[in-house]
């Protein structure tokens, strides 16, 4: 047996897995942060309050940040106020910052994947891909070069998928072409609500060994909402475990980072103490009890 199969399958730990860069502000920070849907009326909703969490820039790497907790708990409402968009953002109490300053609303430094497959349907795969930089102005020649780049890169063919349309292509395949559209522009933070919420096992194993390898290759800072304990696991460097609503942060844990495919590691004893203890923290909570 290998010394890498040998180690432990990512196991809870107090250490992050690379020191901070000592020249930068934090990545994102929230500070007392709340939000209230139609507040000082009737139907005023509190979806979170009293967030307060900081994500440090890592030297040389970013950080996967997963996201868990009951549903309704108020998980996309994070990323929403991280990615600046309406009516989540702004936040009605507290704040939210991003390298020190607030979020004043989206940018493309900071990328969100859907749960539900977000593609443009009158748009080829190539097309759909190379949108952001269509977007930027830059040219079609160089544009073209680069979604065609990604396109290899989420898996796809360049040459069978790239003129496909999105009616043309499995619900796997329709998620690598939004994780390409949003990775090309190397955004410095990714917000993923559910990606892979709605595929096949066997498509999810291959979608969560994909998604590993390509944040190492852009570096960027991860915030992934799920409600798969064994994927948060297996993805996270960090889980953050959200209350009952109105969602606050109840436990931070830092996890060992996975060193094999999701396969093989989900099926360790190790790996399983780790997924049962978080999920005697979320039944507690579906219970009531927290």
């Amino acid at each position: 047996m290998s010394a890498a199969a040998s180690s432990p399958a990512c196991t809870l730990t107090d250490t992050p897995r690379a020191p901070a860069k000592s020249d930068t502000p934090p990545i994102v920070q929230f500070k007392s942060a709340a939000k209230t849907f139609g507040p000082g009326t009737k139907r005023a909703f509190t979806a979170v309050r009293d967030v307060s969490f900081t994500v440090e820039d890592l030297q040389g790497t970013g950080e996967f940040i997963a996201v868990l907790g009951p549903s309704g708990c108020g998980k996309s409402t994070i990323l929403r106020l991280i990615a600046g968009l309406a009516p989540q953002h702004p936040a009605t109490e507290g704040e939210v910052l991003y390298h020190g300053q607030p979020v004043a609303g989206p940018g493309a430094d900071r990328g969100m994947v859907f749960q539900d497959y977000a593609c443009f349907d009158n748009r080829t795969v190539l097309d759909n891909v190379a949108f952001g930089l269509e977007c930027r102005g830059v040219s079609k020649e160089e544009r073209y070069t680069h979604a065609l780049d990604w396109i290899a890169k989420v898996g796809l063919s360049p040459n069978k998928d790239a003129q496909k349309y999105p009616h043309q292509l499995s619900g796997g395949m329709r998620q690598r072409v939004a994780i390409a559209r949003t990775l090309i522009l190397r955004p410095r933070i990714l917000l993923m609500d559910e990606p892979f919420g709605a595929l096949d096992p066997s498509t999810r194993h291959n979608m969560q060994d994909l998604l590993i390898q390509l944040w190492r290759e852009v570096e960027a800072t991860v915030f992934f909402v799920t409600h798969d304990m064994h994927e948060a696991v297996y993805l996270g460097d960090r889980i953050y475990i959200f209350s009952n609503s109105p969602g606050t942060i109840l436990h931070q844990f830092y996890v060992t980072p996975p060193d094999r495919p999701a396969r093989e590691m989900m099926r360790e004893k190790s790996f399983q103490d780790t997924v049962f203890r978080l999920r005697e923290i979320l039944e507690a909570l579906e219970e009531g009890k927290d």
